[in-house]
């Protein structure tokens, strides 16, 4: 009876320790699983920030580029000279004449 017992014991003091060892795989095995997603994150945390700066540069320069066509427009419109006194009445007579053919009144 002894032997059996001795058997029996042995049988799961070698279940104990397989199952410890299986214990510290799986733990060995969640730390690479746990390291892999802290790449994968840290990849793809720079792979969005590189998106951000792209974009970001892109309405930047778009931004420029129109701020800039703008300026250029108002420097025009500044550069240009206020109509005479000549060119406004020219101006008014030619919208009474429109306003008058609008409401069908005689020229």
């Amino acid at each position: 009876m002894r032997s059996a017992t001795d058997a029996a014991i042995a049988r799961v003091l070698g279940a104990e320790c397989d199952a410890r060892l299986s214990v510290e795989q799986a733990g060995q095995r969640v730390a690479q699983i746990a390291e892999s997603a802290r790449t994968a994150a840290r990849r793809l945390a720079e792979r969005n920030e590189q998106r951000i700066r792209a974009v970001t540069a892109a309405f930047e320069r778009d931004l420029a580029a129109r701020v800039a066509e703008i300026d250029a427009e108002a420097a025009t419109l500044v550069a240009l000279t206020p109509p005479g006194a000549a060119e406004l009445q020219q101006l008014t007579e030619q919208v009474q004449a429109l306003a008058r053919e609008w409401v069908g009144a005689p020229k």
